[in-house]
């Protein structure tokens, strides 16, 4: 099979169907854990974990008829492992003080990119608490960091690429593995 960026892929681990599937099922696990949506809020990772926040908070909206607050964070200036660039292009138009955020992310893999996110919430406000979802856990922790919700635990090796694919970026919703 043809890849992205010249890989090859190396399997499909879910379709379009299952990555709905997969947000809906975090979406109701969002609201049964904190009891509703008092208080809570939603800051998508830029950039699939972003699009992935927007479709918990439809969901959410949908089932619940009130809508959350949702933004969008750019963890590059909280990184520790790359070079720090000028200006954010964070999107966070509310006050994250005293509400449970919770951090979306389209893959959690060492912990890093989680690491910064906290970092990034915390230098906003202090939060009652902050839960983190991943649409999909592919282990390998580098930090003692650990997702609340997850979509799809998926063992891979280090070498392993996964790719979470969203159809307002790339065309179509899935997840592969490319070599």
């Amino acid at each position: 099979m043809g890849g992205i960026d010249g890989s090859r892929v190396k399997a499909e681990i879910l379709d379009g169907n299952a990555v709905e599937r997969a947000v809906t099922r975090i979406s109701f696990e969002i609201i049964e854990r904190n009891k509703g949506t008092d208080g809570l809020c939603l800051i998508g990772l830029l950039s699939r974990g972003a699009v992935l926040a927007q479709r918990i908070a439809a969901k959410i909206a949908g089932n619940e008829g009130c809508e959350v607050p949702t933004g969008l964070l750019d963890i590059t200036p909280f990184r520790d492992d790359e070079k720090r660039k000028d200006g954010e292009s964070s999107r966070i138009d509310f006050d994250i003080t005293g509400k449970r955020v919770v951090i979306i992310d389209d893959v959690i893999f060492t912990g890093r990119t989680a690491r910064a996110a906290i970092d990034g919430v915390l230098a906003r406000g202090r939060p009652v608490s902050i839960q983190l979802a991943a649409l999909i856990d592919r282990g390998h922790r580098e930090l003692p960091i650990r997702a609340d919700y997850i979509g799809k635990n998926l063992p891979t090796s280090r070498d392993e690429k996964v790719k979470v694919m969203v159809r307002e970026l790339d065309g179509c919703d899935k997840v592969i593995i490319v070599e």
